[in-house]
Parts: C-alpha cells; sequence; structure tokens
C-alpha cells in the first residue's frame, strides 16, 4: 500500500501544521491528525485508556488507524495465553461492532466521505488496536516488531524473485 496520508499523534505531542488560509501564527490539524484525535477520543469514551499514540493511513478508500498501548494492564495480562487473547479479540470486536457509529460519523465530518465498512483487529501481546475502514477492498495489516526507519524505507532494495 502506497501511503498518500499518513499521521502519528502521541500524547501531548499535537503535529500542527500552518494551513495557508490561517490567519499568521496560527495552525490547523491535518485530516489524519484530527481522526487520530477524534480516535483517541473514542478509544478513551468506550474504555477508559488512552492510547499512547495513534497511527493513521489513508490510501485509495482505505483509512487504518492503529491506536497503539491501547489495552488495558488486566487485557494485556489475561492475553497471555491463547484463550485469553481470544477474549480479549472477541471483546473488543464485540465493543467496536456497538459503538463504532460515533467514530463513523466523526470520520465523515472531517472527511466529507461516507464510511462504508468497519472492522477492528486486536493484537494483545503489544496492545494495539487496529481499525480499518474500507470502501470493500481486501485489507491486509502487518504490525512489525519494530519501527523502520524512513531512510531505510525509502532506500532500494535488490528485487529477489523466490
Amino acid at each position: 500500500m502506497t501511503d498518500k496520508s499518513k499521521s502519528e499523534i502521541q500524547k501531548n505531542d499535537p503535529d500542527r501544521v500552518v494551513n495557508a488560509d490561517s490567519p499568521p501564527g496560527q495552525t490547523q490539524l491535518t485530516m489524519a491528525q484530527q481522526i487520530a484525535r477524534a480516535a483517541s477520543a473514542f478509544e478513551q469514551e468506550r474504555t477508559g485508556i488512552i492510547p499512547t499514540s495513534v497511527t493513521v493511513v489513508q490510501c485509495d478508500g482505505t483509512l487504518v488507524i492503529t491506536l497503539h498501548g491501547a489495552l488495558s494492564p488486566a487485557e494485556r495480562a489475561l492475553a497471555n495465553t491463547a484463550a485469553g487473547a481470544a477474549q480479549v479479540q472477541e471483546f473488543h470486536r464485540h465493543l467496536f461492532a456497538n459503538a463504532s457509529n460515533s467514530l463513523r460519523q466523526e470520520i465523515k465530518r472531517i472527511t466529507g466521505v461516507d464510511v462504508r465498512e468497519a472492522a477492528v483487529e486486536v493484537e494483545p501481546t503489544s496492545g494495539s488496536l487496529v481499525g480499518v475502514f474500507t470502501t470493500g477492498t481486501t485489507v491486509q495489516v502487518y504490525l512489525m516488531a519494530q519501527d523502520i526507519s524512513a531512510e531505510s524505507w525509502k532506500r532500494g532494495v535488490p528485487d529477489k524473485i523466490v
């Protein structure tokens, strides 16, 4: 997936941008940053947990929101077993299915585009929640074991045919 629009907002670190239409010295949040804030507020409202950071990526009609550190200590402890991890995943899927309408409406308000489909996936060992809002495409989300630097990402890699 080509990254056309990406933003990450961490607690107390609102990345703001200057908008040409804004008065001098005033800043506005980008669309991705507004969605990140809305997703963080949504998570806090429905679970009481404030994510440590939120990443928003949009490409070709698919919006992926990753909430890092979004599970409670009790949920992380429960997720130490396969059965417990399945319980945590099912709980968050059910909660998302029953409560995501307000976030869908906020995404529409921010973007001006309806959300056609929405799903959530939980990675219990890392405490990340991935919300995917699609237009009917198949989405594969891979949570990497560590960050890939921007420099490495842009560097060419030999193409090996296996």
